[in-house]
């Protein structure tokens, strides 16, 4: 693999499994076991059928814990602590066998981009939580699932594609994150009001409207 290549990898493998760990172990470890994909030493061990199968059997549990309101927000957090830490060590692996500073420097972006793509997930799915009725959830979970699927696939055949694309996900996140923070304490200050209210008897207040909205943008 060339440097670009290399990089693209790096950058791909951390920035799904901040959206799909699962998924993306299961999908590296099938090509690189199948022949379609050259992976670095460091990272053939996603090709071992027992990775295959935790992976596999794990995605199977995120496919409906991930499309079920208010399940996918604790299924999220917890994996807070699982998704982050994995983005980083497939990052490092991706670069190989080269110098323990390429390789922490792997470990580092790797990390970032995976809480990067991990938070942004994260706090849709709050918001899209307000939101009573469950199509919405289905929708949100089969396009991620589908975008991390085409990302890696891109990473690995088209890689400069691929860097364009992070470079503009990186553009929309720093657009994107400010606003979707106020949006969430928002929502969060309503819904302390709505239970101070039930638990007071008085009537609870409607959701926010349009109005309240304006000064995200």
């Amino acid at each position: 693999m060339d440097t670009v290549q290399i990089i693209a990898l790096t950058m791909g493998a951390a920035w799904a499994s901040g959206i799909n760990l699962y998924a993306a172990i299961f999908m590296l470890g099938y090509l690189g076991s199948s022949g379609h994909i050259q992976l670095p030493p460091e990272l053939m061990v996603v090709t071992d059928p027992l990775v295959m199968f935790a992976a596999g059997l794990m995605y199977c549990v995120e496919f409906f814990a991930d499309k079920t309101p208010g399940v996918d927000t604790a299924w999220d957090s917890v994996h807070t602590f699982i998704r982050i830490p994995a983005g980083a060590i497939l990052a490092m692996g991706a670069v190989g066998d080269t110098s323990p500073a390429v390789e922490l420097a792997a470990f580092l972006l790797g990390g970032g981009i995976a809480a990067t793509s991990h938070f942004t997930k994260a706090g849709t799915r709050v918001m899209i939580n307000t939101s009573p009725e469950p199509v919405s959830n289905w929708t949100a979970s089969l396009t991620e699932d589908a975008v991390v699927i085409a990302g890696l696939w891109t990473a690995l055949n088209y890689p400069l594609v691929f860097l364009v694309f992070m470079g503009v996900f990186i553009l929309f996140v720093i657009w994107f994150l400010p606003r979707l923070w106020r949006a969430i304490r928002r929502t969060f200050d309503y819904l302390r009001t709505l239970f101070t209210r039930a638990k007071s008897g008085t009537p609870s207040p409607g959701l926010p409207g349009p109005e309240s909205d304006k000064h995200l943008t």
